[in-house]
C-alpha cells in the first residue's frame, strides 16, 4: 500500500449500534479532501453473535446506511479485504467496495436476528445477484462459501497473500477518480434495472463525454508541444 491509501477497518463482531459511522464519515472526508487521490482499503472480519440489535434504533440504522452509500459513492477506488466469517456490518461494507479480496476459508454471513435475517440494505445489494446461494443465505442465514462467493462475484478474488492482491489491485485503480468512476458505477448499477434502450441514452451520453474530454486534452497536449518549440 502507498502513502496515498486510506485505511478503515470493519468489525463484524461488533454490535449495529456501535456501527463505526464517525470513521467512515471521517476518512470520506479525508479521501474527498485529497481530491479523490489514491485508493480506499477497508479490513473487513468478524461476524455478529446473539445481542446485535439490542437497544439499536432506526435511526442509527439509517446513520449507518447513509455512511455506507457515501463510501460506495466515494470519487477513489473501494477495495476491500475479508478474512474469516464476514457478517453484520463487516459485511455490510465489503459489499460497498469496488473490489473484493479474499483470504482462504472467508465465508459470507447475513445475520439472524430473532426470527429472521436482517432486512437491511445489504439485502438489496445481494439482491442483485439472485441465486441459491444467496437465497439461502438472505433468506436462511446460511453462510455463503469462498468459492460460491467468488462464483457470484462478491468476492472478486481468493488470495493467500491479501497484502500482494491488494497492491496489484490498488496500482491498477489508482487511475481511477472523480466524476468519471461515479458516472460508471451508475451505469453499471442502473444495468440491473433498465432496459436496452432506455439505458441507450445515458450511455450516449458518456460516451460524449469521454470523447470530449479526450479531444480537450489532446488539443492542451497540441497547445503545450507547440509552446515549447516556439521557445525553444
Amino acid at each position: 500500500m502507498s502513502d496515498d491509501d486510506f485505511v478503515l477497518e470493519v468489525d463484524g463482531a461488533a454490535p449495529l449500534a456501535t456501527a463505526p459511522v464517525k470513521e467512515v464519515g471521517a476518512l470520506c472526508d479525508r479521501v474527498e479532501d485529497a481530491g479523490g487521490t489514491g485508493v480506499v482499503i477497508v479490513h473487513v472480519s468478524g461476524a455478529p453473535g446473539a445481542g446485535r440489535v439490542a437497544g439499536l434504533g432506526v435511526a442509527q440504522v439509517s446513520k449507518w446506511e447513509r455512511a455506507l452509500r457515501r463510501l460506495e459513492r466515494l470519487p477513489a477506488p473501494v477495495v476491500a479485504v475479508a478474512r474469516g466469517d464476514v457478517g453484520g456490518i463487516a459485511l455490510d461494507a465489503l459489499l460497498t467496495a469496488d473490489f473484493r479480496v479474499a483470504a482462504p476459508g472467508t465465508r459470507l454471513l447475513v445475520p439472524v436476528d430473532g426470527d429472521a435475517t436482517w432486512p437491511g440494505m445489504t439485502l438489496f445489494r445481494l439482491a442483485r445477484r439472485d441465486l441459491g446461494a444467496v437465497r439461502r443465505a438472505a433468506l436462511l442465514g446460511v453462510p455463503i462459501e469462498t468459492a460460491d462467493a467468488r462464483a457470484l462475484g462478491l468476492l472478486d478474488e481468493i488470495a493467500e497473500n491479501t497484502v500482494e492482491a491488494v497492491a496489484a489491485l490498488a496500482s491498477a485503480a489508482s487511475g481511477l477518480a472523480g466524476t468519471e468512476l461515479a458516472i460508471r458505477r451508475r451505469l453499471l448499477a442502473d444495468a440491473a434495472s433498465m432496459t436496452f434502450d432506455d439505458a441507450l441514452g445515458q450511455h450516449l451520453a458518456a460516451c460524449e463525454r469521454t470523447l470530449r474530454r479526450t479531444t480537450e486534452r489532446e488539443a492542451a497536449g497540441i497547445g503545450r508541444a507547440a509552446g515549447e518549440r516556439g521557445a525553444s
